[in-house]
């Protein structure tokens, strides 16, 4: 699956038909609970190979936090080590209130990744992100709701149609400024704190887009813009 998803997540991001991707896990028991403990002997006995997995890891996360479009995790269920990682790669997560997440390095004698810890520091803070990784217990959905580890809480049955609905309405959205706006928060988090020239020429060139001139004519109007 790791290797895979690089590959995956180019094509979507190179689809001209696709604005926004929702990544789920199959059925709604989970969204992901975690590597096999029992294949770490095979594929993580030794440093080398480890290595190699982690780069796979590293590989897959990277593929989801960079494309260029907006990304949103899906969770049912169970989100559990690697497959939080993934859930926090993503731009936004949506969970039903069945969710359960956790990172459990502290339980299996590992160390996450300084990339994996940042984002999970980036979104509930140091201290929150030290509980989480110093005990490796489960966060329920409202704790992490209220932690900032989730952006909203939905029954099981209604949280694919939520979903659906949020996307939708991000691709009703002008993609030039979702996706600039995207690129400006990655820079943010990466410590960025002044405008450069990318930055400014990214907002400058907004408003030679048609986008810009359909939002503004459409606001004059009192309809609903129409985005190409």
């Amino acid at each position: 699956m790791y290797r895979e998803l690089p590959k995956l997540v180019e094509s979507v991001d190179s689809d001209p038909n696709v604005k926004v991707l929702v990544v789920r896990g199959a059925g709604t028991k989970a969204f992901a609970s975690g590597a096999d403990i029992h294949e770490f002997r095979e594929v993580r006995g030794d440093a080398e190979s480890a290595r190699s997995y982690n780069e796979h890891v590293a590989a897959a996360e990277h593929a989801l936090e960079r494309m260029t479009k907006p990304s949103i995790a899906m969770v049912h269920g169970y989100c559990i080590g690697g497959g939080c990682g993934l859930a926090l790669a993503c731009d936004l997560r949506l969970s039903d209130y069945e969710g359960r997440f956790g990172i459990t390095p502290a339980k299996l004698g590992l160390v996450y990744s300084l990339e994996s810890t940042k984002r999970l520091v980036d979104l509930v803070g140091p201290a929150q992100a030290k509980w989480i990784l110093f005990s490796g217990l489960r966060v329920d959905a409202e704790r992490a709701l209220r932690i900032g580890l989730v952006d909203s809480l939905h029954t099981s049955e209604e949280l694919e149609s939520a979903t659906s609905e949020f996307a939708s309405t991000l691709a009703s959205r002008a993609q030039f400024s979702v996706t600039a706006t995207k690129e400006i928060v990655r820079r943010i988090s990466a410590g960025q704190a002044e405008d450069d020239r990318e930055t400014t020429q990214l907002r400058n060139s907004s408003f030679d887009t048609d986008d810009y001139a359909e939002g503004v004519r459409a606001f004059l109007e009192k309809r609903a813009p129409k985005f190409a």
